[in-house]
């Protein structure tokens, strides 16, 4: 029980939020932005230092029929190199409708880019939690 990272992996932007096993409630925390379609791993390690989550969570794209996009791999492989370079759990969970509630959540509100990635990231966790 702790603190943990969720993602929702994208080749341009990478949205993450923080959350809580203590209160299963989650929070947006920042958007990255991708490298030539690399995840930027420097900023990636500085959010794992500064929060020391006991696991991560990452968005697996399904779509509405619960079948793979084409983008599932690329999110795996992710998932996959966060275990390898964190020594972490790393768990998928369904992110299906995420960034259309994301955009849905800042209706009306001002934005700033990737703010619905940090946002569906947040969703991501908290399907996890629950």
């Amino acid at each position: 029980m702790g603190t943990l990272l969720g993602f929702d992996y994208g080749t341009k932007k990478i949205g993450i939020a923080v959350g809580q096993t203590i209160t299963a409630t989650a929070s947006p925390l920042t958007t990255l932005l991708a490298k030539q379609d690399k995840p930027n791993w420097d900023e990636i390690s500085q959010l794992i230092t500064t929060w020391q989550p006991e696991a991560l969570v990452v968005g697996m794209p399904l779509d509405l029929d619960d079948s793979e996009t084409e983008t599932v791999p690329r999110a795996q492989r992710f998932a996959r190199q966060l275990g390898g370079r964190y020594h972490l759990p790393v768990h998928m969970a369904d992110e299906k409708l995420t960034s259309m509630v994301a955009l849905q959540e800042l209706k009306g509100k001002k934005r700033h880019y990737g703010d619905a990635d940090a946002i569906a990231a947040k969703l991501i966790l908290e399907t996890w939690l629950s």
